[in-house]
């Protein structure tokens, strides 16, 4: 199984996906042809055009899972990206076209899959450590599972004298860990997880990530560090 999970799929003052494009590199080479799922925002051609454009120079093929029977267009392409955008939107587009199973299938016997923020999210067994906003709702928060953990992408650390009343990043997470016995990955902006089989490395932005565990403080986990123990996670939820 080779996964790229970007917290985030623009840095500031760079173009789109160009602070990944060492892992980029990497996990195309031999890559042909790229599905891209465009599903987390609504205007599906304008998202693969852009998509596509950003991945010309990889010499590889762009086709959105809109353009055609998505199930055929995975037949011939070597590689899945799942797009940022609204992840209960992602989701529920996701069940509604039956395209969680095969995504999952195809990912376990070989197909690269990259994920960039909501598409990140929907790699997790549920989307239930999203950011986003409940725009719309799905049938459930059932995701992919391609890591058995969750992520929070965008991470955000609490700010010393902000005047903001509302609960930071970390009290959210904290929450969840309350209903739900599974770890949290906080990758901040810049940062990625690589899988590769049974390898999980974390990668990107010196900022590294945070690793909230229930009963635990969080643990600060810098870029490169070895996160293989995390795919032995047998996780409860409620």
């Amino acid at each position: 199984m080779r996964l790229l999970l970007l917290s985030n799929s623009t840095a500031p003052g760079r173009r789109y996906l160009e602070h990944a494009a060492d892992a980029l590199t990497d996990l195309l080479t031999g890559v042909r042809r790229v599905l891209f799922v465009p599903f987390a925002l609504a205007d599906h051609g304008g998202y693969t055009a852009h998509v596509a454009a950003a991945l010309e120079p990889y010499g590889v093929e762009v086709l959105g899972a809109h353009q055609d029977d998505p199930i055929k267009l995975f037949n011939s392409a070597q590689a899945v990206f799942v797009g940022g955008g609204n992840t209960f939107r992602l989701l529920r587009e996701l069940y509604a076209r039956e395209l969680l199973a095969p995504i999952r299938d195809r990912v376990t016997h070989g197909t690269v899959y990259i994920g960039s923020s909501a598409g990140t999210n929907v790699a997790c067994p549920s989307i239930r450590t999203t950011n986003d906003m409940p725009i719309v709702q799905p049938t459930t928060f059932e995701a992919t599972g391609l890591v058995p953990f969750q992520i929070n992408p965008h991470y955000l650390d609490p700010v010393d004298g902000d005047t903001h009343m509302g609960e930071t990043r970390e009290e959210r997470i904290e929450e969840f860990l309350e209903e739900n016995d599974v770890p949290v990955l906080g990758m901040r902006e810049g940062t990625w997880l690589r899988r590769e089989d049974a390898t999980l490395t974390l990668g990107g932005d010196a900022a590294g990530a945070r690793l909230f565990r229930r009963g635990a403080k969080p643990e600060e986990i810098s870029s490169g560090t070895d996160l293989s123990a995390l795919l032995e996670t047998m996780g409860r939820y409620r």
